[in-house]
């Protein structure tokens, strides 16, 4: 009965139950609703210090993200825009489209994020933002947006590095201590380092060309996926692991590069001259072009005045899909996979022979884009399974870009007092950043050897 008394004479309750506000919250779940209430009532007690919230706002590459999370690793609410299928049929991420795209969506999502949470701007602790590392022009329309509403609201700025994001983001979800591995692999990145703390990394080593989901994206491209009916909506690495299950990877063989080198640097580069070597091979056998090569020969041929010597041969079929694309899918996943799995295994020699981490409840933490693959997480369990380490992944949807870690980050740093800035005077963006610092060369100079294990899978 006190509690029936106090929810209903609080004056914060009738501002709840009020017309405007239940409106705002008919299309989400009763718990949810409920507990916008009780925030709110306690947020109007005396008594009650109300826990700090962040909001964090992503546009790193092609994804506009936000979130509201607070101190307590609650997510209030999150939005998110995906551009995946504009840049599907561009054929890749260009960056003054993925620029126009922020711009047109940020205002919208962070709206949306604000009303899912009940909060207003007036009530955040602060605002995080991705400034690093990224597509400039992306980061860009993050920045200044964020730059506005700190300014118009008078709230810290706290900037974000997006690969620190990525690596923290499993201590949302998980009791996770410092130190621990993590590896770091999306389409812009792949970083294998050791976490001391909020802000404190030891690099061990990172992709020397392109990264991992860039390449498979690009295999994606060059199997013509987004033809194939049931991946015409998939991104190049999604389409890839889709294909793949059903595939025969012992059909192709793709050789793991730097076998030879005791470090913990990656290549993946050498994976897609191969598997285009292999596809043009197959395409010749059973007679099928692709039409982007041609177009983009008319248009070499117009350039310099040659159109006559551009011919095809009408023997050749367009827009048809090759006998052996889960094949294909199948090997290059799986010497992708085998590649990651035998230098994060260097890493964990390193790190236990090195003192740097105890192999008594030690963890391998995996998170980006592609770690959302199903595929790697398995190769990669042979590993930790090996080394008695624990293997930690977000959730899927925790690993791509999203709004949420950028304020899980605007919150750790928040709790460790790093980075809450309170005049943004030359803030700038960095489409370039490392992450921590580099021992790669102390790694290489240990020269750790890798006993091969068998993957079963």
């Amino acid at each position: 009965m006190f509690w029936l008394q106090f929810f209903f004479r609080n004056a914060a309750m009738q501002k709840i139950l009020s017309t405007n506000i239940v409106s705002r919250c008919t299309s989400k779940s009763a718990k949810h609703g409920w507990s916008v209430c009780l925030r709110s009532i306690f947020f109007n007690s005396v008594k009650y210090c109300p826990p700090k919230l962040v909001l964090g706002i992503e546009t790193s590459c092609d994804d506009t993200g936000a979130a509201v999370v607070d101190d307590n690793g609650n997510i209030l609410g999150e939005a998110l825009h995906s551009q995946n299928e504009i840049h599907l049929k561009t054929g890749g991420i260009i960056p003054p489209v993925a620029q126009q795209l922020h711009r047109e969506n940020i205002e919208r999502i962070v709206k949306e994020t604000l009303c899912v949470s009940g909060i207003s701007l007036d009530e955040l602790s602060a605002v995080a933002t991705t400034v690093k590392p990224g597509l400039a022009l992306s980061l860009g329309v993050g920045l200044e947006y964020s730059l506005k509403l700190v300014d118009k609201y008078k709230k810290p700025f706290i900037p974000i590095h997006h690969m620190e994001a990525h690596a923290l983001t499993i201590r949302l979800i998980n009791e996770v201590d410092f130190p621990f591995l993590v590896l770091l692999i999306s389409g812009g990145h792949c970083i294998l380092a050791v976490a001391q703390g909020v802000s404190d990394f030891l690099l061990l080593g990172q992709s020397v060309d392109v990264a991992p989901g860039d390449m498979l994206d690009k295999v994606a491209r060059r199997l013509s996926l987004t033809k194939h009916p049931e991946c015409c909506s998939m991104s190049g690495g999604k389409a890839i692991e889709h294909l793949a299950q059903r595939g025969n990877r012992q059909h192709y063989e793709l050789r793991a590069p730097m076998r030879h080198h005791p470090n913990c640097n990656f290549s993946f580069s050498g994976f897609l001259c191969n598997a285009t070597r292999i596809i043009k091979q197959k395409e010749k056998e059973e007679g099928i072009f692709q039409s982007k090569r041609y177009i983009n020969c008319a248009c070499f041929a117009v350039l310099f005045g040659k159109m006559h010597l551009l011919t095809i041969s009408t023997g050749l079929q367009e827009g048809h899909l090759m006998s052996c694309v889960t094949d294909i899918a199948a090997a290059v996943q799986h010497a992708v996979a085998l590649h990651i799995a035998e230098r994060t295994h260097r890493a964990i020699l390193f790190c236990i022979k090195t003192g740097i981490l105890s192999q008594t409840n030690a963890s391998l933490v995996v998170s980006g884009g592609v770690a959302s693959n199903q595929y790697i997480r398995r190769v990669l369990q042979t590993v930790t399974n090996a080394t008695n380490f624990n293997l930690l992944c977000p959730p899927p949807k925790l690993c791509t870009d999203n709004g949420v870690m950028i304020a899980w980050n605007g919150i750790e740093r928040m709790r460790a007092g790093l980075g809450v800035l309170h005049s943004t005077d030359g803030i700038r963006y960095e489409p370039k950043a490392p992450l921590g610092i580099d021992i790669s060369k102390q790694v290489r100079e240990v020269a750790i050897k890798v006993p091969r294990l068998e993957v079963m899978i």
